[in-house]
């Protein structure tokens, strides 16, 4: 079962950032992040030495305009099994469909909805 964290608010960096700081390097998670990264690739440095996989999908609602590409790369992650699912949205207006999404009969013996960190 993986256990997804829902991180939402603030700028990417700070999304990025509280990803870094939150994940156990000891632990095979993974990250989608919605959007592309602003040139500094802080994850991904982040991400060396940790058991951490980054993908990163274009801009757009995972429930509205993202759907398809957001359904395409967690199915694809979820073949790996990761312990821990970061998933970083830009836009946390539409937070509810995008749980009732993590939660429809395909993912429910894959995901297990975890914390949510929410940055300012």
């Amino acid at each position: 079962m993986t256990v997804v964290t829902l991180v939402s608010g603030g700028t990417g960096a700070a999304r990025e950032q509280a990803i870094a700081a939150h994940a156990d390097p000891r632990i095979a998670s993974a990250a989608i992040i919605e959007g592309l990264a602003d040139g500094r690739a802080l994850l991904e440095t982040a991400a060396e030495g940790m058991q951490l996989q980054v993908m990163r999908v274009a801009p757009g609602c995972a429930c509205c305009t993202g759907n398809l590409t957001m359904r395409v790369t967690l199915n694809r992650l979820l073949r790996r099994a990761p312990a821990c699912l970061y998933l970083s949205i830009a836009n946390a207006d539409h937070k509810s469909q995008i749980i009732a999404f993590l939660q429809e009969v395909q993912y429910r013996e894959h995901l297990q909805l975890g914390p949510e960190l929410v940055c300012d």
